[in-house]
């Protein structure tokens, strides 16, 4: 259960970044199976096509999100970007709070997190 549920949370992490990259139909399957949770039979009665031309459909999408992830790198640089974040708020709590709160939006400002 925990896999699954590690696997649905990298795919839609992988789907923030790389949606735009995707065609329609693979964002629009990938949607609906890992943000919306319809069942693979519920997306091929939607779509008129067997429920294997859908799971082939989002397996295919799966697989293009991780072979932009391992070009670009997005995805990883994002998680060391939060990482250095939290790395930098340990070493702030020593500062003086306004020190801090400053820094602090200039990093998340930097690194693009709101």
């Amino acid at each position: 259960m925990d896999q699954m549920l590690e696997k649905t949370n990298r795919i839609n992490l992988l789907f923030d970044f790389y949606e735009p990259l995707l065609t329609e139909k693979q964002r629009t399957f990938l949607q609906l199976y890992f943000h919306d949770d319809y069942s693979l039979g519920e997306i091929a009665e939607n779509f008129e096509i067997s429920r294997q031309a859908v799971y082939e459909h989002i397996k295919r999408a799966e697989q293009t999100l991780r072979d932009y992830e391992n070009k670009l790198q997005l995805l990883h640089k994002h998680e060391q970007r939060v990482k250095l974040r939290v790395e930098l708020e340990q070493i702030l709590d020593q500062c003086d709070p306004e020190l801090k709160r400053k820094s602090g939006a200039l990093f998340d400002t930097m690194i693009g997190i709101d």
